[in-house]
C-alpha cells in the first residue's frame, strides 16, 4: 500500500523538505493463476462470482502536502483467471459473473496535494488471460444477468481532487493478452449482457474542477496478438447482448478545470482482434458490438486550456468482427468499429476554451470491420455498420454531445 500517512516513524519526525517520497519496486517471476468451477441447479436467488489473477499492485493515497512516487513494476510470469459456472434448470436471481487478469497495476489518488509520478511497468512475454462462462443449453435465467471478461497487461489509474498531477508513465508489455465470455442458455426473459475487453496497456487519470495535469506518457505493445471475444446465446431472449472491446494501447485523461499539458507517444506492433457473437432463436432485443484499434489516446477538460502532442504508430493488423444470427424477433443492432491510430482532444466551449494540437500518426498494418447479420424469419427492425479507418483525429472545442 503507497500512502502518504504510511511513512515511517523516522521519516515523519524529518520529512523530506520536498514532501513525501515513496520508491515502489516489484518484481514478480512465476505465474499467477485464479480458477472457480461452479454446478448449480435450480438456484433461487442470486448468483454471483468474482475471480481475479493479478501479478503486481500497488495503491495509495496523498492528502494535502506534495508526494513523489517512483514505481517500477516487472511481470514475467503468466496471469490467468478462469471462471465456469454451469447453470441448469431456473435461476430466478440475477446473474453477475466478473473475471479479471492483469500483470501490473498501480492506482494513486491525490487529494488536496501535489502528485509528481515517475511510474514504469513492464510485462515480459507470458499470457495474461481471463475467461468467464456461465449457463447450459437447458438454463432458464429468469432475472438476467452480466458476464464479464476483462485482460489488461498494464493499468495505471490515478485520480485528483484539486491537485496537481505531473509526471512520466512507461508502459511496455510483449505479452499475449486475452479475453473472453459467454453466456449459453434456453431462456432469458430479462436483459442479459456479455462483456469482454482485452488492453495491453491502459492509462487512466480523472481531476476535478479544481485541478491540473501535466504528464508524458509512452506506451509499447510488443506482443504476438491481443484478442477479445463476446458470445451471448439464447433459444428465446428478450434483451441480449455481446459486446467486446481489444486495445493495444489506451490512454484516457480527463480533467474538470484547469490545464491539461499531455505528450503522449503509442506505438503497436500487436495484432488487435474483436469478435462479438449474439445468436437467439426468438428475441425481443439483440446487439452484437465489436471495436479493435492499435493506438488510442482522450484527452479532455472541461475548462479553459489544453495542449495535445501526441504520436501514433502502427505496424499491427487491427481486425472486427460482429454478428448476429437469429429467426423470430424485433430489433437487431450489430456495429463493427476499427482504427489503427485514433486521438481524440477537447476544451470547454462554454468558457472560451483553447486547445493546441500537435499530432503525428502513422500506420502501416491492415484495418478490417465486419458486420454479419441473419434473419431467418421475421423482425421489426435491423441497424447495423462497419467502419474501418487507418489514422483518426478530432480536435474540437466543446464537450461531448455539444
Amino acid at each position: 500500500m503507497l500512502c502518504a500517512a504510511a511513512v515511517t516513524e523516522a521519516a515523519a519526525r524529518n520529512p523530506p523538505q520536498d514532501g513525501t517520497i515513496v520508491l515502489n519496486q516489484q518484481l514478480q517471476l512465476g505465474d499467477v493463476f485464479a480458477g472457480q468451477t461452479l454446478n448449480v441447479v435450480d438456484s433461487g436467488d442470486q448468483v454471483t462470482v468474482q475471480g481475479s489473477a493479478l501479478g503486481n499492485s500497488a495503491s495509495g493515497a496523498v492528502y494535502n502536502g506534495s508526494i513523489i512516487i517512483q514505481s517500477d513494476q516487472t511481470m514475467q510470469g503468466d496471469a490467468v483467471a478462469t471462471t465456469d459456472i454451469t447453470l441448469s434448470g431456473d435461476t430466478d436471481g440475477v446473474v453477475n459473473a466478473t473475471t479479471q487478469a492483469g500483470g501490473n497495476y498501480l492506482a494513486v489518488s491525490a487529494y488536496g496535494a501535489n502528485l509528481t509520478l515517475d511510474a514504469t511497468q513492464t510485462t515480459d512475454n507470458g499470457l495474461i488471460s481471463a475467461t468467464t462462462e456461465v449457463g447450459d443449453s437447458n438454463a432458464r435465467l429468469h432475472a438476467g444477468g452480466a458476464v464479464g471478461a476483462s485482460a489488461i497487461s498494464n493499468t495505471v489509474a490515478v485520480y485528483g481532487q484539486t491537485s496537481l498531477v505531473s509526471g512520466t508513465i512507461n508502459q511496455s508489455s510483449s505479452a499475449l493478452v486475452r479475453s473472453f465470455g459467454r453466456i449459453e442458455s434456453q431462456y432469458i426473459p430479462a436483459e442479459a449482457s456479455v462483456t469482454s475487453q482485452a488492453i495491453v496497456n491502459a492509462i487512466a487519470v480523472n481531476s476535478d474542477n479544481s485541478s491540473g495535469q501535466d504528464l508524458s506518457i509512452a506506451q509499447r505493445s510488443f506482443g504476438s496478438f491481443i484478442e477479445s471475444e463476446a458470445s451471448a446465446n439464447a433459444g428465446n431472449a428478450w434483451d441480449l447482448a455481446a459486446r467486446a472491446r481489444a486495445t493495444a494501447n489506451q490512454a484516457v485523461l480527463y480533467n474538470e478545470g484547469g490545464a491539461v499539458v499531455t505528450a503522449s507517444d503509442q506505438r503497436n506492433s500487436s495484432f488487435v482482434r474483436a469478435s462479438a457473437l449474439t445468436t437467439a432463436y426468438d428475441y425481443g432485443r439483440a446487439e452484437a458490438y465489436a471495436r479493435g484499434a492499435a493506438n488510442d489516446l482522450t484527452v479532455g477538460n472541461n475548462d479553459i486550456y489544453v495542449e495535445i502532442d501526441n504520436t501514433q504508430f502502427n505496424t499491427g493488423g487491427v481486425d472486427v468482427v460482429a454478428t448476429f444470427s437469429g429467426t423470430n424477433g424485433y430489433d437487431v443492432s450489430v456495429g463493427a468499429d476499427a482504427v489503427g491510430n485514433s486521438v481524440t482532444g477537447y476544451a470547454c466551449s462554454q468558457c472560451d476554451g483553447y486547445l493546441e494540437a500537435a499530432n503525428t500518426q502513422t500506420n502501416t498494418g491492415n484495418v478490417s470491420a465486419v458486420a454479419n447479420t441473419t434473419v431467418t424469419g421475421s423482425n421489426r427492425s435491423v441497424i447495423t455498420g462497419a467502419n474501418a479507418v487507418g489514422n483518426a483525429a478530432s480536435f474540437y472545442v466543446s464537450r461531448p454531445g455539444n
